[in-house]
């Protein structure tokens, strides 16, 4: 089946990963925010509009892939109200004209909008408590999305990192060459997850759901596999940069304070995933060879 997919949020990591897609058999237009601001409803509506004409035109099957999010986590501490209106109103407005055209829906969430006081991996059903701004605005997108009526599904990731922008990987790799040591909090566990893998599974999705066979469950969880601390990964990141891991030093959240909040436990389940009959992404640790393989880093 021929896909033509709109991607919101085009310009920042995921939707890069996301446009590398297009195919003869995937179509993908991915506008960054200066083309498509999804708190402005005009140019939301025109854009879904826009997108069911295109696949009409060209007989393909439309689907929405929102990547578009207010993600300075300490920042929307002071500006929430921005936040919510990126992270909710956005998808809230998103939704509504996607029911209207009758085009499928998939919103990119995050692991931010549970508590972290868990004792193994969250699964979708499990109840929600963010402790931050960001937590609370991307948690009410959810609901607006799948309170929309809209044919929707919500996807849950954790602590991307991508080739495009800025991202924890590149900024180890940063201090990796200004720094004898560093300490890093080694008190917050979750699970990297490469966007070009995600990219993958989300199209993977996009498929099924254009076919008409999008799964039952509409929150999914989609990570590489696996967890780890924010120390252990950097000391990953330096490994592959040949640096000595010692270098980096474990520290506790206490002893590193940010404005916003983390989860100290935020590691996603992939059983939902899994049971949906969708591919699984690899273990972190292969992930984070197949960037530094691609190239995105360099020592």
């Amino acid at each position: 089946m021929r896909l033509t997919v709109l991607v919101p949020g085009g310009s920042g990591q995921l939707g890069r990963d996301l446009a590398a897609l297009a195919s003869p058999s995937v179509d993908v237009v991915a506008p960054g925010s200066a083309e498509l601001d999804v708190t402005l409803t005009g140019q939301v509506l025109a854009s879904v509009g826009a997108l069911a004409e295109r696949a009409r035109e060209t007989g393909s099957a439309p689907v929405v892939i929102n990547a578009a999010a207010y993600t300075a986590v300490d920042a929307a501490e002071t500006d929430e109200e921005r936040a919510f209106a990126v992270n909710a109103d956005g998808p809230r407005v998103l939704a509504a004209a996607c029911a209207s055209r009758r085009v499928p829906l998939i919103h990119v969430s995050t692991d931010y909008v549970f508590p972290g006081d868990a004792a193994r991996p969250y699964e979708p059903s499990d109840e929600l408590g963010p402790r931050s701004a960001y937590g609370r605005t991307k948690a009410a997108g959810e609901d607006a999305v799948l309170g929309s009526g809209a044919s929707s599904w919500v996807v849950r990731t954790s602590w991307l990192y991508g080739k495009s922008g800025a991202n924890f990987v590149k900024t180890m790799a940063h201090l990796e060459s200004t720094r004898d040591t560093l300490s890093v909090v080694d008190d917050q566990v979750g699970g990297p997850t490469w966007t070009a893998d995600l990219a993958s599974g989300l199209m993977e999705l996009a498929s099924r759901v254009a076919a008409g066979d999008g799964p039952e469950r509409r929150i999914l969880h989609c990570t590489n596999s696996g967890a780890v601390s924010w120390c252990g990964f950097a000391k990953a990141i330096f490994t592959r940069l040949g640096a000595d891991p010692d270098r980096v030093k474990p520290c506790t959240t206490a002893e590193f304070p940010r404005p916003a909040r983390r989860p100290a436990y935020s590691v996603l389940s992939p059983n939902s995933w899994r049971e949906a009959w969708l591919t699984p992404l690899r273990p972190w640790e292969e992930a984070l060879d197949g960037y530094f393989a691609a190239g995105s880093v360099t020592a």
